[in-house]
């Protein structure tokens, strides 16, 4: 019974949205305080879905609020919360906010850092902003000044969205809140700066990194949102199929050798190494890392950060760490030829090595690490395999629908997956994912295994189709292939994983 109240509440919330009028019934404070959220008004009753339908207290709150008969609906904690993350929205109240800041012409440091206290209209406005920005799942803030406005934009799912302007003015008061919370020089306006803080917002810890730098209409700054309670991800939860998901977690068995992940900014190599990291024996094995910079911190541990001021580069720091007796030794990136030459005979000398690497897919990462000067022979020893990744969007659960697609797409997919279709699951576009037809992202993988015949031709110095031929022989899944058999399952589109995977060979 309590299984279709739940997916009748679900249905409620996904298909009929809230009504405006309803929203503003009950405050965000107390939807968030009863886990609830009005959803529709029919003559004197308040349509409420709620975690707890049989709550007394919470049902006579509301109606005493609302002045109202409430109809409880059963929902689910995730579906009931996600809905007050995105309807109640602080535009409003940012820019009250901002309209309260005062706007002198000139004035002196000590003036500045008493108007962007805690309690000025700055202080608040900046904390609406970044709240805004967690509760759309966005992962970074842009805030770009241009000839008659402050441009703020949110980077949700990958994508960048414009989401509200401010009067320009506000743009030296906003930036200057932002450097003293990162503790960076708010004086200077003219060379470019990086720093960090921590807010706390809806309960959970967000640690934020900040890039500031001047442009021909005064300062930019763009803010990385960090969720520390998003850092304990695993494996199974990063998109792999079965198969692959099989074959990664045998490679990270092996005790020792390298093992390594590629693919462009963003594309969520980080999170595939901490997922892995997470996954092995951590109190009979030493963990330790080095990191540029140390993005979340985990426990049993030892997490080491880039400090070129020190001495400490990737290097250096990797030499340093060869002397502290670990097992399994976790690179941030490999960037050069003197990190990719330690790390391979690191992984020679029986220690498990685990890094990232900039190539378009698995192969190219192999010949990468011939180009930075590694002997091919050393790398055929040490290698255990790699992961080359992509982050495509989901199709929004609320508006997906079936549409002819265009013939290249049609032409791809029957190639890949060996089946012929013309239509496939697209979403129409909604509320609930902001017109895009898409809500929440994936990986797509590609993994190699260095199997005998691969090293074999790497002895031997093969090219790259030599090499990527036999890895296809192994049952390398490429990313194309992978990312259409996730448009099989109905996962993503098409389009999506054209627009990120598609090479021309």
């Amino acid at each position: 019974m309590r299984k279709k109240q739940l997916e009748q509440a679900q249905t409620l919330l996904r298909k009929h949205l809230p009504e405006t009028e309803a929203l503003k019934l009950i405050p965000e404070a107390m939807a968030r305080k009863y886990a609830a959220i009005p959803v529709a008004i029919e003559g004197n009753v308040l349509t409420v879905a709620m975690v707890n339908p049989s709550d007394i207290f919470a049902l006579e709150a509301l109606a005493s609020q609302t002045q109202m008969r409430i109809e409880p609906e059963a929902a689910s904690a995730e579906e009931v919360h996600e809905a007050i993350d995105f309807n109640y929205k602080a535009y409003d109240e940012i820019e009250k906010q901002i309209s309260n800041i005062t706007l002198p012409g000139e004035k002196s440091t000590q003036q500045i850092k008493l108007d962007t206290s805690t309690e000025a209209p700055v202080a608040q406005a900046l904390t609406l902003i970044v709240d805004e920005a967690v509760k759309a799942r966005a992962s970074d803030v842009h805030l770009q000044t241009e000839e008659d406005r402050l441009r703020v934009r949110y980077r949700v799912d990958g994508t960048l969205l414009d989401m509200f302007s401010l009067p320009l003015e506000t743009a030296t008061p906003l930036i200057s809140r932002i450097k003293i919370l990162a503790s960076m020089n708010i004086a200077d306006h003219h060379r470019p700066q990086d720093g960090q803080f921590s807010v706390k917002t809806k309960g959970r810890l967000i640690d934020v990194r900040v890039g500031t730098i001047a442009t021909v209409y005064g300062e930019m700054a763009a803010l990385r949102l960090l969720d520390k309670s998003r850092a304990m991800i695993n494996l199974p939860e990063l998109g792999f199929l079965p198969d692959s998901l099989e074959k990664f977690e045998k490679m990270l068995k092996v005790p020792y050798g390298m093992i390594l992940a590629s693919g462009p900014t963003g594309a969520g190599k980080t999170t595939t190494l901490y997922a892995s990291i997470n996954r092995l024996d951590k109190i009979g094995r030493n963990i330790i890392t080095i990191e540029d910079p140390v993005e979340y911190r985990f426990k049993n541990i030892n997490q080491i950060q880039v400090n070129p001021r020190a001495g400490i580069t990737f290097a250096s720091g990797l030499r340093s760490i060869l002397r502290l007796d670990p097992d399994v030794i976790l690179v941030g990136e490999i960037r050069d030829a003197e990190t990719a030459n330690i790390a391979i005979q690191s992984a020679l000398t029986g220690h498990l090595v685990l890094s990232s690497i900039h190539a378009n897919d698995a192969i190219g990462v192999v010949m990468r690490l011939i180009d930075l000067g590694v002997e091919p022979f050393l790398v055929s020893s040490a290698l255990i395999g790699v992961v080359a990744q992509r982050m495509v969007r989901t199709i929004c659960p609320n508006c997906g629908q079936m549409k002819k697609v265009p013939i290249i797409e049609q032409l791809t997919y029957s190639k890949e997956v060996g089946e012929e279709r013309d239509e496939f699951l697209y979403g129409s576009g909604c509320k609930a994912c902001a017109n895009s037809g898409y809500k929440g992202r994936t990986g797509i993988f590609e993994i190699l295994q260095a199997t005998d015949e691969l090293r074999t031709l790497l002895l031997n110095e093969a090219s790259s189709s030599q090499l990527r031929e036999q890895a296809i022989k192994d049952g390398l899944v490429t990313l194309l292939k992978d990312g259409m058999y996730k448009v099989k399952e109905e996962i993503t589109t098409p389009s999506e994983v054209l627009r990120n995977a598609y090479t021309v060979e």
